[in-house]
Parts: C-alpha cells; sequence; structure tokens
C-alpha cells in the first residue's frame, strides 16, 4: 500500500457518494497550489492525466 491509498480511501469513504463536476475539481485543485505550491507539479501531472486518460495511445 502507497502512502497516498490512505488519503484517497478517506476520500473515498467522505465523498465517495457524492458527484462533482470537474469545473469544481478544477477550482478545488487551483485552491490546493495556491495554498501549497510545492505541489504544482504534482497536481499539473494529476490534471494532465485526467485530461488525457482517454485519448488513444496510438496518436
Amino acid at each position: 500500500m502507497y502512502f497516498t491509498d490512505r488519503g484517497i480511501e478517506e476520500l473515498v469513504e467522505r465523498r465517495g457518494e457524492e458527484e462533482v463536476s470537474l469545473v469544481w475539481l478544477g477550482e478545488r485543485l487551483r485552491e490546493f497550489v495556491d495554498l501549497n505550491p510545492e505541489f504544482e507539479i504534482p497536481i499539473e501531472r494529476l490534471a494532465t492525466w485526467l485530461a488525457r486518460l482517454d485519448d488513444d495511445e496510438d496518436d
């Protein structure tokens, strides 16, 4: 188990029944980076990965 799994599990337990928009998620990620600028690169990588998740691998 990765250390981050605990945070992911907490998120699922606390908010797993909620539906959120990607706009809402984007705003929360921006707020997080504003408060924690040292996480800018990992958040950018996560956002890019999520944005491209359905891209064809042949591109």
